[in-house]
């Protein structure tokens, strides 16, 4: 029997997926608390949500968001992890830059464990698609989008995502920089 290489590739990305969705759940979390939010999209679905991220690019002109609209348009699969923002409760904590949980939530602030485990979450994704050789890369622009179009609950305001490919050149690096402006830091 000969086997299609393409057939074979779609294949490995989409156990890749899974596998990079199980490891995001089990990753080590706050006080063994999860508040992860994570799901593939593919087809139709990745694909509305790429020209979200283009109108989105355009209306905000924020080019390196429609840059990446392209680099979601190149993978079957985009895996998107979201923190649910749902604050640890933990006394006199102060890592997220307000005095306690009351005040972060009153003041509309994220939890840094939550978001922490976010990263944490994202990371052992990705190890995981190095480990299958699955060419990938965290982008914000996705994730960003995903919860502005409410593909996330509410509850979720930092999210990332992660498109994966099989190719013969990543189309996730040398990519045009456009006009990929962060806002200057004021000097000291």
């Amino acid at each position: 029997m000969k086997i299609d290489s393409g057939a074979a590739e779609l294949r490995a990305v989409m156990a890749a997926a899974d596998l990079m969705l199980a490891a995001a759940r089990t990753a080590p979390k706050a006080c063994g608390s999860d508040h992860l939010e994570a799901f593939a999209l593919t087809g139709e679905e990745k694909d509305r949500l790429a020209e979200s991220m283009r109108t989105y690019g355009r209306e905000k002109q924020i080019d390196f968001i429609v840059r990446d609209a392209g680099n979601v348009d190149a993978s079957p699969v985009l895996l998107l992890l979201g923190a649910v923002n749902d604050p640890m409760l933990i006394a006199d904590c102060g890592m997220c830059g307000f005095k306690n949980c009351g005040a972060c939530m009153k003041n509309g602030g994220n939890c840094a464990f939550n978001i922490t485990d976010l990263g944490i979450a994202v990371g052992s994704a990705v190890s995981v698609a190095a480990d299958h050789r699955i060419d990938n890369r965290v982008i914000y622009s996705a994730g960003r989008v995903a919860v502005e179009t409410g593909l996330f609950s509410e509850k979720v305001r930092v999210a990332y995502g992660i498109p994966l490919s099989v190719s013969s050149k990543s189309p996730f690096f040398d990519r045009d920089s456009g006009d990929n402006k962060c806002i200057e830091r004021p000097k000291k």
